[in-house]
């Protein structure tokens, strides 16, 4: 298994009227003429949970961390007029907080963070990841939200 010490929150930047499972996502990142979805999960707005690489795969999410970080994508991210907003859904905040808390248990030492951390011109993920899921992050001043 990879060294992962990133978890990677992103948005799939889709207004509500428009879908992105892992199928979406897969030809997307192929037509970039990536190997498929490079995300490892993707959570749908009914809170369902899609995988995408599997966690042995090397990710392609996060310029420059993909080799030792997951991917969690949430469906969403653009309100109907196409503006940056956090869209999740109560089912997507309860899914992913399961799926981290999952992740977290296999991957204690990993940091939750949103994709904008390490791509500042980018609003994604929409809300501040470290500082919602700082129950989750390691102990110590690096896990520090």
């Amino acid at each position: 298994m990879r060294t992962i010490t990133l978890i990677i929150i992103h948005c799939s930047a889709v207004r509500p009227s428009q879908q992105s499972g892992v199928s979406d996502i897969d030809n997307w990142h192929r037509r970039k003429g990536w190997k498929g979805c490079g995300y490892h999960f993707v959570v749908r707005r009914d809170g369902s949970v899609e995988t995408g690489r599997r966690l042995e795969e090397i990710g392609a999410h996060c310029v420059g961390h993909n080799r030792h970080s997951i991917g969690v994508c949430y469906e969403g991210g653009l309100n109907a007029e196409g503006v940056a907003t956090d869209t999740r859904t109560e089912a997507q905040k309860t899914a992913m907080l399961g799926l981290l808390q999952r992740l977290h248990a296999r991957f204690p030492k990993a940091l939750i963070v949103g994709h904008d951390v390490f791509n500042p011109g980018k609003r994604c993920p929409c809300f501040n990841a470290a500082h919602e899921y700082s129950a989750l992050q390691p102990p110590g001043p690096a896990g520090e939200p």
